[in-house]
């Protein structure tokens, strides 16, 4: 019945001329949430300083946002497949800059949690629609490629455009200011998607089932939080008890799904190997890098003093490489194979994460900036490869909570990676010999250690500030080996997962 139809919705699509200009407005959605990511990492030393969190509260602030998204994001996806994909952007992308505001002027730690919370609730409302809206707006399957090749370009492009405008912010205003830069665009992205985005949902949705919402939500906070404990502190009985508390929360979401006549998520999709290796592999290559990522600012700017736009400019060859990938990434799969591509490209991304294992406090810029750009490179190929695959398994009434299932594995591999492979990186600074009469304080977190060395004597504070920078940059050797080798085992996964996956092809 699809294949009778589509003929004629694709002509229909060529003939409107909106749907690039449409296309715009999702991309300076995807560009809210890209920046929003980066310039957390790059204000950190400066959040550290200023609110004064413990090393897990730092690690809190860095991933609740991932923490609450993905709990939420396939209930959002499937709430914008029933009451309308441009309501739910445009109510979304209004509260998200709202609460920027809430982030910006967070007093406390724990203020600056709960914001960060809040702002995930807002940004689970905001990626699963633009992939949706996509899949609707273009329905000529070379067109659709292309536009999710910008679609990722611009997620790509956010982070650097991040970290550029973040530490030019840095270096003239508060750290708050790195938040407020979502104002002008929220702004700009509402008044145009009102006049150009067409409203798109699911004819016969069904009923949006609460139940399901609170499973998901309690079930994937449950289990990112025991792993996160567990990776920080060891197993204890509490983190035990969350952790069976979400894995039993997640039993029963998808038992209700496979038994409800209308389901938040058909999970039937899962048996398509196209379907399900592409959202593995986006989860495991974000696990691998997140760490990564997480602590590359700080190690830019309180290891080897580069200052905040300095820093940004330094990230600046993992987006350039992205984008241009992902802009002919389509292309590239069609031409060689979906297997060949997103294999590749993964595989880059774990050679060069091999390669930064060998950084050290004054290593030359020339290879890490290559480093980074095989980086960008292979994401770049790989991401925008592997949401095409999942757009295209699906019908379209599906497509909010396909999105959603893909940004999930995205978020939950942030969230994961950042804890794991994060507390590989704090657990092996924390254990730093400092001289003598060392404050607790400094064993918190680089940056504590930084800010402490201002107050002492210029001998002591230089032996501590070699001592803190040496174990954080063996914690960070530490990450990147272990991301190296998650992402090598998801390429050879990959190679066979997406086995004889092609992508559509005009006509």
């Amino acid at each position: 019945m699809t294949s009778t139809l589509q003929p004629a919705v694709t002509t229909e699509a060529e003939r409107r001329p909106g749907r690039w200009l449409a296309l715009s407005v999702l991309v300076l959605a995807v560009l809210l949430v890209a920046v929003d990511a980066t310039v957390l990492g790059l204000a950190t030393p400066y959040i550290s300083e200023d609110l004064n969190p413990s090393g897990t509260q730092l690690l809190w602030i860095g991933d609740v946002y991932s923490f609450v998204i993905a709990g939420l994001l396939v209930s959002m996806g499937s709430l914008g497949d029933r009451i309308g994909r441009k309501r739910i952007l445009l109510g979304g992308a209004t509260v998200f800059g709202a609460i920027s505001v809430l982030n910006a002027y967070a007093t406390t730690p724990e203020l600056m949690i709960l914001a960060r919370a809040l702002l995930g609730v807002a940004g689970a409302t905001l990626m699963p629609a633009t992939l949706a809206l996509i899949r609707n707006l273009f329905h000529d399957p070379r067109e659709r490629s292309l536009a999710v090749g910008i679609w990722g370009a611009t997620a790509s492009a956010g982070t650097a455009v991040g970290p550029i405008v973040g530490g030019f912010l840095l270096g003239h205003f508060w750290w708050g200011s790195v938040f407020l830069i979502n104002l002008p665009v929220m702004v700009v992205l509402v008044l145009v998607g009102i006049k150009t985005l067409p409203e798109s949902r699911n004819p016969s949705p069904g009923p949006w089932d609460l139940i399901s919402v609170v499973l998901s939500l309690v079930g994937m906070i449950g289990v990112v939080y025991a792993v996160k404990e567990a990776a920080t502190h060891g197993f204890t009985p509490a983190t035990l008890v969350v952790g069976l508390l979400g894995a039993a929360a997640l039993y029963g979401f998808v038992h209700r799904q496979l038994t409800m006549p209308t389901p938040l998520l058909d999970m039937r999709l899962f048996r398509k190997r196209g379907f399900s290796g592409a959202v593995l592999a986006d989860l495991l290559t974000v696990l691998g890098m997140s760490g990564l990522v997480f602590f590359l600012s700080q190690y830019l700017q309180l290891v080897q003093g580069r200052r905040p736009f300095e820093a940004g400019l330094a990230e600046l060859p993992a987006a350039v490489g992205a984008v241009a990938a992902g802009l002919v990434a389509g292309r590239a799969a069609r031409r060689f194979s979906v297997r060949a591509v997103v294999s590749g490209g993964l595989g880059a991304i774990g050679l060069a994460l091999a390669v930064l294992t060998t950084l050290g406090q004054s290593t030359g810029y020339p290879v890490l900036g290559a480093a980074l750009l095989v980086v960008g490179v292979g994401a770049g190929f790989s991401f925008t490869v592997t949401a095409d695959v999942i757009l295209s398994s699906v019908p379209k009434d599906q497509a909010g909570a396909a999105s959603a299932v893909s940004e999930t594995a995205y978020e939950l591999g942030a969230a994961l990676g950042i804890a794991l492979l994060g507390s590989i990186v704090t657990g092996v600074y924390r254990d730093f010999t400092g001289p003598a009469g060392t404050p607790e304080a400094a064993h918190e977190s680089l940056g504590a250690a930084v800010e402490t060395a201002t107050t002492l004597p210029a001998h002591t504070s230089a032996e501590l500030l070699a001592a803190a920078r040496d174990s954080f940059v063996h914690g960070l050797h530490l990450a990147s080996g272990a991301g190296a080798a998650v992402l090598l085992a998801t390429a050879t996964a990959a190679w066979f997962l997406l086995k004889d996956q092609k992508l559509e092809s005009t006509g």
